[in-house]
């Protein structure tokens, strides 16, 4: 019996290896450094009374005692050949780093994928979220994360964001021509990425939290760093100081914004050059639904807001992925059948810009 389950452990590894060699990887990845390091944040004032040592935590008072919280975290990695500007990856909502690191049927994701072009990876946590929960309250009822009148239940949505995303109209069906990766397998490793906030969204500490992050790559790096943010990843990009940033790559964002605007300004007078990304199923989605008017929405509103930029001396490029040939993305397009094709066109507009060789 033992030898059986070494035999399926091994023909197991043997597969995932010939999957991944399938899937386009060329050799070994080799990474110099890596690591993992908290920016921003507070510190909550002690709790009334006397820190008592001999009790520690046993003293459910926790009178004395500090918290350290609504920090990011930030996992990172150096490849042996530095080719291009870093890159500081930002999740979008419900998920975390994780998303940025591999496929739901396991090929190498984006982060991977620009380490072997030579671009170190920054994957961020933002506070409140995954590795970076820790928080004075927790969130509270009536938010998308927490359910029922006290809060302390967890929203269901495996099916409403599945909707949402444009994989397809009700899970497990997908919409013709998907790209997004087939199979039992894959839409159950695709969920369970899938994570709450521990606190209450504030933008603007998030926000806060990333400029840190930024301001700590560069002085890792001595670069600039391209931001790529994710849906309301990039709402949080938006509330991100601009210093630091050496370019900003926006997938599916949940907004851009307003003309004008103290953002918009911001972004503009750093000369910040901004490539946004939209997938299929847009133009071309189930009509009676709010989801295909929802997007239909952000993009035109983006594509508006790209030739404001332009016309007022920015350089902003709005890309709808099939209008270039590229089908079948849906909002987790950096996850999808062709994500490395996706790469290569984010690489060449880096190239473009002087942020990748």
């Amino acid at each position: 019996m033992k030898r059986m389950k070494l035999c399926c452990a091994a023909v197991a590894a043997l597969t995932f290896a010939g999957c991944a060699k399938k899937a386009g990887t060329d050799g070994a990845l080799v990474i110099v450094r890596q690591g993992v390091f908290a920016s921003g944040g507070t510190v909550t004032q002690p709790v009334a009374g006397e820190y008592a040592p001999e009790k520690s935590w046993l003293d459910q008072t926790r009178a004395g005692n500090t918290a350290h919280i609504d920090h990011a975290s930030t996992f990172f990695q150096i490849p042996a050949v530095e080719k291009g500007a870093p890159i500081v990856y930002l999740h979008g909502y419900g998920q975390s780093r994780v998303g940025w690191q591999s496929t739901p049927d396991g090929r190498e994701g984006w982060s991977d994928i620009f380490l072997r072009k030579g671009h170190a990876a920054f994957l961020v946590d933002q506070p409140r979220r995954a590795s970076a929960g820790a928080t004075s309250r927790m969130a509270s009822a009536g938010g998308i994360d927490a359910w029922g009148a006290d809060g302390k239940d967890y929203m269901p949505g495996d099916q409403a964001w599945y909707t949402h995303f444009r994989i397809g109209l009700v899970a497990p069906e997908r919409y013709e021509g998907s790209a997004f990766p087939a199979g039992e397998a894959a839409q159950n490793q695709f969920f369970r990425q899938m994570t709450p906030n521990t606190g209450d969204y504030d933008e603007k500490l998030f926000g806060n939290a990333l400029s840190e992050v930024l301001k700590d790559v560069r002085s890792m790096t001595g670069k600039k760093a391209v931001y790529v943010t994710h849906s309301q990843g990039s709402r949080v990009g938006w509330q991100t100081a601009a210093e630091n940033i050496a370019a900003i790559v926006a997938v599916e964002p949940g907004g851009t914004p307003a003309v004008g605007s103290e953002e918009y300004n911001k972004f503009l007078s750093a000369k910040i050059p901004m490539l946004i990304y939209f997938g299929d199923y847009i133009d071309n989605g189930p009509a009676d639904i709010m989801s295909t008017g929802f997007w239909k929405n952000v993009r035109d509103t983006a594509r508006d807001f790209a030739e404001h930029y332009n016309a007022d001396g920015g350089d902003a490029t709005v890309i709808d992925l099939p209008a270039i040939g590229i089908t079948g993305n849906s909002h987790f397009l950096f996850q999808e059948m062709n994500n490395a094709q996706i790469a290569d066109h984010m690489e060449a507009w880096l190239k473009a810009r002087g942020l990748a060789q």
